[in-house]
């Protein structure tokens, strides 16, 4: 016996039988029955909702010679006969997708001409119709727009926008609906009872929730899951044939969260990763799950939970054990991964962090409030980072705010260790992490002290590298309005002659007059950097031999050339010019 699919096998076959389009079909209906019929028809919606089902049972019922009280065909005379045996020559099919040229539509209006042999109506399905050509649809208007009597046109598409506003307007538009989860569920549990398929209905609502909202595809999938399960459809089977995340995954994580088990979490997410499954589709099956356990919380939206009864309960029983902050505050994470996880170099951390900041969200703010809720880590890096951190004493802090006074709470708060782990940077607040990443000003005003003085009495032993990294690091913090000696200091050496005691050559008066000027600030940075209170610093003038001549740009460049002649073949070969 040849084996037919289910799609096709259990295709309805009246209005009745016709799965979630009830208001639908019963205009239909009233329509055969009141015999108020128009002249053109167009059924739009999703893939698989009976478009083309229902356009052939209007058909056949238009033609019906004996139709029922309630509008349905009476399957018993000769146009019905013929219908259900194909050989009807009243009703003609056409798919539009493959003839979709002129002379395909002016082909099909020749055969408008003849009036029917047997009923009343010629019916005209024309399948896919937004995929015909723009100049097709023109050759169609006119006698679409003003037909024989005896013609019928219902049009079918999936998408109605790529239609012609002139075609839609000549039209009665009827909008099918997509497949509810249990109008889906309850078509596969009749499907299966007539195949005499065993099956759990947990394992036909994985199946109703992958067709999304198509029941040909839902038909497809279930004889797909009835060939691997051999006569029993059991949930594990349906999502190991399926390849879906099974939602006890989903959850866990939120029980997880809500009690705060970070480490649970990323062992679950590593089970996951290991099946196989991508981290931005757990996300994704999460943010749903979220979704619906927030619509569980009302009685109101409960019924906009597209899964099976028993699913149903156990996001109501979830749903009262998390808090609705919490909810919004994990959506709103999860969507914010979901839009930067294309773009992100390294996917599972990504993933990883945005599951431990929901774990997260249950738990207490630490430390005093501020005005701002900033995400945080606490427990699972917290000890880490807090062994991490820098110590600093009483007098080094004080320092600093001597530092630049008008930033004192913000220098404070950022050398006192917080009792809180952010998000941001494992310990540090994004504000805190952008001030460390820029070079901390430093105010050199002549006839000031700079930073402060040291008042801790410190006498660390520094070396002569040490010494030069702290001296050029000086001049790069030097304001604006000193750029000119800062620049001139860069050239300056200093040399330890006698530890503590440094030493300065500058080149002549002038620029020793400048140095002298703000040599109190230098001598107080230098002490609070090297950590020595002792520092002493003194500033000579080089001897005449000792002085160095400041070289033009062209002779910096002869020089150049001069210690490297490969400088100016490559000059010479790209014919450059010295700016």
């Amino acid at each position: 016996m040849e084996y037919i699919v289910s799609a096709r096998k259990y295709r309805p076959m009246s209005f009745d039988t016709v799965v979630g389009q009830s208001a639908l079909t019963t205009t239909l209906k009233n329509a055969v029955k009141s015999g108020k019929l128009a002249h053109a028809y167009l059924f739009c919606g999703p893939r698989g909702v009976g478009k083309t089902t229902c356009a052939r049972i209007f058909a056949k019922a238009i033609n019906c010679q004996n139709p029922t009280a309630d509008g349905e065909a009476c399957n018993e005379c000769e146009s019905c006969l013929s219908f259900n045996e194909q050989r009807s020559l009243n009703i003609f099919e056409l798919d539009a997708a493959s003839n979709n040229s002129v002379e395909h539509i002016k082909t099909l209006m020749e055969q408008t001409r003849i009036p029917p042999q047997v009923g009343k109506y010629k019916v005209f399905i024309i399948d896919e119709v937004h995929m015909l050509s723009t100049a097709a649809f023109n050759a169609f208007l006119k006698t679409l727009e003003e037909p024989p009597a005896h013609v019928i046109f219902i049009l079918a598409t999936t998408e109605k926008h790529k239609i012609l506003p002139t075609i839609l307007s000549r039209c009665q538009i009827y909008d099918f609906e997509r497949m509810t989860v249990q109008n889906t569920i309850q078509h596969l549990k009749s499907v299966a009872e007539k195949e005499g398929i065993q099956y759990e209905e947990e394992a036909l609502a994985v199946i109703a929730e992958k067709a999304d909202g198509g029941m040909r595809d839902a038909l497809s999938i279930f004889d797909q899951a009835a060939s691997f399960c051999q006569g029993n459809i059991t949930y594990q089977k349906v999502i190991e044939d399926l390849n879906v995340l099974d939602s006890e995954y989903y959850f866990r994580i939120i029980d997880f969260s809500i009690e705060n088990k970070v480490t649970d979490i990323m062992v679950l997410f590593n089970d996951v990763v290991n099946k196989g499954f991508d981290g931005g589709l757990l996300v994704q099956g999460l943010a749903r799950h979220v979704r619906n356990v927030l619509m569980a919380k009302d009685p109101q939206t409960l019924p906009l939970l597209e899964v099976s009864e028993q699913a149903g309960q156990r996001y109501v029983e979830q749903a009262r054990k998390a808090d609705t902050r919490f909810l919004y505050g994990a959506l709103r994470l999860m969507n914010q991964c979901d839009i930067n996880y294309r773009q992100s170099s390294n996917k599972r951390l990504l993933v990883e962090l945005t599951l431990i900041e929901i774990a997260q969200l249950t738990q207490p703010e630490e430390g005093p409030a501020n005005g701002r809720k900033p995400r945080r880590l606490k427990s699972l890096f917290k000890q880490l980072i807090r062994q991490a951190q820098p110590k600093q004493s009483a007098p080094q802090v004080a320092a600093v705010v001597q530092e630049n006074p008008d930033q004192k709470k913000a220098q404070v708060s950022q050398n006192t260790p917080s009792p809180s782990l952010k998000v941001s940077n494992l310990g540090m607040s994004w504000s805190n992490l952008r001030q460390q990443g820029k070079p901390k000003k430093m105010q050199i005003l002549p006839g000031t002290q700079g930073i402060g003085e040291n008042t801790a009495s410190e006498s660390e032993i520094f070396s002569q590298e040490a010494l030069e990294l702290q001296w050029m690091s000086m001049c790069n913090r030097m304001p604006q309005k000193l750029s000119g000696i800062a620049t001139r200091m860069k050239n300056m050496n200093p040399v330890i002659k006698e530890m503590p005691a440094v030493e300065v050559v500058v080149a002549n008066e002038i620029i020793k007059a400048e140095v002298e000027q703000i040599k109190g600030s230098i001598v107080n940075t230098l002490k609070f950097h090297l950590h020595n209170s002792d520092i002493t610093l003194t500033i000579t003038l080089a001897e005449k031999g000792e002085r160095e001549k400041v070289l033009s740009r062209r002779e910096q460049f002869e020089e150049m050339v001069r210690q490297n002649p490969s400088v100016g073949k490559l000059w010479a070969l790209f014919d450059l010019e010295l700016a």
